[in-house]
């Protein structure tokens, strides 16, 4: 919905929230996920409730609340509370501020007083923290915290450890190490939004001593909109490319009519530098694993040449996939998508014409189309609204785009062979398929969050999930990693399967998965094979798939029956049940991957 992407009209989204909730709820195509999430308040949440609500709804998240009273947030969440045991939070959210902080230094005080004021803060937090995990072991998200809105001390107040500017600066540091020491724990960082907002609107006083809220109630969609930005990556929901055009947009000027060499581009004017530091910001994601591509209506020689110049900070190599043409861009985005076996609403499209944007939003529903204007603002309006939100990154993300320019090596040589098979064997393939362990839990949980066409169930889970999951002895895990001679895919396929209650001979598939980009590497039939290995080695004897239909996953209708599964029950909606009996002469399916499991 457009009035919910940034730069978005806060007033409007205050006033006609409701109206825009049931048009979410009411008029949307998409497929929502349910998810539970408790919002622990040291202040007023009611309309930040409502408005995450919204932004959740966007991204395809239909959120079910648990909301505390005011400033009962470290009561609710440290001692016992049935509700929220019974509510069961799929995430926590603890939305504190510095009027929680009651005890700051002061000037009187030594710097070991301070130093204590500063521990009973962080313990009390961090005590906070570490019960919660334990009590519901899910994803939490908290707030650090905002500068003060008066500074007793002037500019000394920052750099005095008596200055309240010097004691927020070391706590919220305080919060940023135990991130960075905890999984599955995320700072929501109010203190970098009140910068940007303006600090000395965020924390108008008026809002908190008229109706308790640190946040001033304009603010309040800012903030919401950060909040909502951090569930849907923990959930998968970012987007996965950039699709970008060239004239105007990565470099000043036409250059079909203007040529290479007259291009703004470089150092030389300041429209030059502008362009560049805006090419610089794009090529920086390339280290967050987001792909770069190019729909450009130009002669392709043309867009190679002004990527070819020497100041150009992006080149052609920086590219998985180029479209320079005269076709429609809806239909080279599409293409794209089709190539790269992603989704188009995994893309970002980023042009600077606006009929252009309105005919991409219009023909490929999905995919974000940031309103960009001028040139000095493009980093900005991308940055804000939140495409690439980090919340993981693991190996598979630093090495994305040498993966996918790995793929096309691998289509050229596909088309050398007549026989797929000898094809498949002359990669040279090396199989890693083992139960879930640490190392890759993080790539495990966002791969079941990413893999739309090869997802059987649909099922999503969190790392804290995924974790919990590998440590009961009711479920059976697998991942599987491939690698060639071309290069390593990474943790490219996940199976989770769950015995059964009474008949302990039997095996319930909760999740089968694998990433698009392996298909028809018989990494399927490598799975099954090891899935068929582990479950007799347990004494299973059936094992029970379900497909449940979406319309992203009809390309995997069938796997059941192709893996030699009979299908046992089909509803009016699609969904199936198949069965597989497991016998001692069971037959591998795959012969051209060389794989090592943890059954050797």
């Amino acid at each position: 919905m457009k009035e919910l992407t940034y730069p978005f009209e806060a007033e409007k989204l205050l006033n006609k929230r409701k109206s825009l909730r049931r048009l979410l709820l009411e008029g949307s195509s998409k497929i929502f996920i349910e998810k539970k999430i408790a919002i622990l308040g040291g202040e007023t949440t009611h309309n930040i409730k409502l408005l995450l609500e919204l932004f959740l709804l966007n991204y395809g998240i239909k959120p079910l609340f648990y909301e505390s009273e005011y400033n009962q947030y470290y009561e609710d969440g440290m001692f016992s509370n049935p509700a929220l045991e019974e509510f069961s939070p799929d995430i926590i959210y603890v939305c504190t501020c510095i009027r929680n902080i009651l005890n700051f230094p002061a000037l009187a005080d030594s710097k070991e007083v301070v130093e204590q004021k500063l521990d009973a803060v962080s313990v009390k937090f961090q005590g906070l923290w570490n019960h919660l995990t334990e009590k519901y072991n899910c994803p939490i998200i908290q707030n650090n915290f905002e500068y003060p809105f008066f500074r007793l001390m002037g500019n000394k107040d920052a750099s005095d450890f008596h200055g309240r500017v010097n004691f927020i600066t070391t706590l919220n540091c305080r919060f940023y190490e135990y991130a960075q020491s905890h999984d599955n724990f995320f700072i929501c960082d109010v203190n970098y939004l009140s910068a940007s907002y303006g600090l000395d609107k965020w924390s108008d006083p008026y809002y908190w001593h008229m109706y308790k809220y640190a946040v001033a109630v304009p603010a309040i969609p800012y903030l919401a909109f950060n909040v909502a930005n951090i569930i849907k990556s923990i959930y998968g929901k970012n987007k996965k490319a950039f699709n970008l055009d060239l004239d105007n947009t990565l470099w000043g000027g036409i250059v079909g009519d203007d040529g290479a060499d007259n291009l703004e581009i470089g150092q030389e004017t300041s429209l030059a530098q502008t362009y560049s530091e805006f090419q610089e910001y794009i090529k920086l994601h390339k280290q967050l694993g987001v792909l770069l591509t190019i729909n450009s209506k130009n002669d392709e020689a043309n867009a190679l040449s002004g990527l070819a110049r020497p100041d150009s900070v992006l080149h052609k190599d920086d590219f998985v996939n180029i479209k320079a043409n005269w076709n429609p861009k809806s239909v080279n985005l599409t293409e794209t998508a089709q190539e790269m076996t992603l989704l188009p609403e995994s893309y970002v499209f980023v042009d600077d014409n606006p009929a252009e944007r309105a005919i991409i939003s219009e023909q490929v529903p999905g995919v974000a189309v940031p309103e960009i204007d001028e040139v000095e603002h493009y980093i900005q309006i991308i940055d804000k609204s939140g495409f690439f939100e980090v919340t993981s990154l693991s190996q598979d993300d630093l090495k994305r785009t040498e993966m996918y320019l790995d793929n096309a090596k691998r289509s050229q040589l596909e088309a050398s062979f007549v026989n797929y098979e000898d094809y498949l064997k002359s990669l040279e393939m090396k199989g890693e398929i083992q139960g879930f362990i640490p190392a890759y839990m993080s790539r495990i949980a966002q791969l079941t969050n990413k893999s739309n066409q090869f997802n059987l169930t649909t099922k999503r889970y969190s790392q804290a999930e995924i974790e919990r999951v590998a440590s009961d002895l009711n479920h059976v895990t697998l991942y599987g990693k491939l690698g060639d001679k071309f290069g390593d895919n990474g943790v490219v396929s996940v199976v989770i399967g769950r015995i059964g209650g009474d008949n302990r001979d039997e095996l319930h598939m909760e999740l089968w998965l694998m990433s698009c980009r392996v298909l028809k590497r018989d990494m399927e039939f490598a799975m099954m094979d090891e899935l068929v290995e582990k479950a007799k080695a347990i004494g299973v004897r059936k094992i029970v798939g379900y497909y449940y239909p979406t319309a992203k996953n009809a390309m995997v209708k069938e796997f059941y029956g192709i893996q030699g599964f009979t299908k046992v029950s089909e509803d009016e909606e699609g969904n199936t049940i198949w069965e597989f009996t497991i016998t001692d002469h069971y037959e591998k399916k795959q012969h051209v991957i060389e794989v090592y499991s943890d059954l050797e």
